[in-house]
């Protein structure tokens, strides 16, 4: 099957590189195709013994270059820490939020670089370091990865309703999306070290080019973002997703989307409702995930939520790959120990550099 992005996206194309959007045009720019077969898609149930994939671990290749940068809340425009839906007193926020990025041995200085997104950095950044030291020298073109840039952002503070973790990942908008595109890219780009290493570092602006993975909210978030933003986000890994209603019940989004998350697969059925957008998105639940035994009038039961999920996608005819584990619980880092670099590649089929 062809995958395109739609010509409205496409009349240009733009860079991000260390001065913000450069080299934008609005004519002669062919648009992005990418033919990833059908190879990988479907349900797979497995477990429930469980293996680390040799892949995840340190095979002595290569290595590429780790960078940690530190960015004030109170600087954001987008995430200042200061909402009313947060409720500090009781859900501390943070003042600072780490973000950490790994540049690829492979990665070859002044080209796009895509990029992969951590999110609740830094998250799963050393089994993606290896996956990345290891598969983009890979000779087998069915299990290669493209040398994409890891980025893992941490997390505002604290969980759950009325938290900073919450207002950012559990949000039914594109904030979050807006927020990494428009802050935290840049603030990689200008950051002193990363720059003295690679003078000429830039981020694809093709959304194909542009992946985001999380567990839990985090796995609700990449969703989200790839969901309100396509033209920013293309590819979505989402482990344990929180697919359930836990947007803040005064946020202003509740007014559309009463439910939060629960409304993709079920209620408003956006999933099935909504005109089919152009992403590849990869999802999993555990057998013993959060609340399995709650009713549906809880919107809470995430395994529930998660084959929901699944569902929908697959009704809808999304390239989508859906992988339940049995005898595992939430975020289960058995499941991301024997499974990510499968995700990985599977995630990436079909991408090539413009």
């Amino acid at each position: 099957m062809n995958s395109t992005r739609g010509k409205s996206i496409w009349l240009g194309f733009c860079l991000l590189g260390l001065a913000g959007l450069l080299g934008c045009t609005t004519t002669g720019s062919p648009a992005y195709t990418e033919n990833p077969g059908a190879e990988g898609d479907g349900s797979f149930t497995i477990g429930p013994e469980y293996t680390t994939d040799r892949d995840l671990t340190d095979l002595g290749n290569p290595k590429g270059k780790y960078f940690e940068l530190t960015n004030r809340l109170a600087d954001s425009k987008i995430f200042r820490g200061d909402d009313t839906t947060l409720e500090p007193a009781k859900k501390a926020v943070r003042k600072e939020r780490r973000i950490f990025v790994y540049v690829p041995a492979a990665y070859k200085d002044g080209t796009a670089a895509p990029v992969l997104v951590i999110h609740d950095g830094p998250g799963q950044m050393k089994l993606v370091r290896n996956a990345l030291d290891n598969l983009t020298l890979s000779k087998d073109p069915n299990r290669k990865l493209p040398p994409f840039i890891a980025i893992a952002v941490e997390n505002g503070g604290n969980d759950g309703k009325n938290s900073e973790r919450g207002l950012e990942y559990d949000t039914m908008s594109d904030r979050l999306a807006r927020f990494i595109n428009d802050e935290v890219f840049p603030s990689v780009l200008a950051h002193a070290e990363i720059k003295a290493a690679y003078p000429k570092l830039a981020f694809t602006a093709n959304p194909w080019g542009r992946a985001v993975l999380g567990c839990s909210s985090g796995g609700a978030a990449a969703l989200s973002m790839a969901w309100f933003r396509p033209d920013l986000f293309g590819r979505v890994i989402a482990y344990s997703g929180t697919f359930v209603d836990q947007q803040d019940d005064d946020a202003p989004e509740e007014a559309k989307f009463p439910l939060g998350a629960w409304e993709y697969h079920s209620s408003m059925k956006l999933i099935e409702t909504s005109e089919k957008k152009p992403l590849r998105i990869f999802t999993h639940v555990s057998e013993n995930d959060l609340r399995a035994k709650d009713p549906e009038s809880s919107y809470h039961n995430w395994v529930m939520a998660g084959e929901r999920t699944a569902a929908a996608l697959k009704a809808k005819g999304y390239h989508h790959r859906f992988v339940f584990t049995r005898a595992t619980g939430h975020c289960d880092g058995r499941v991301f120990n024997q499974t990510l670099a499968d995700t990985l590649v599977w995630t990436w089929r079909g991408y090539h550099a413009e």
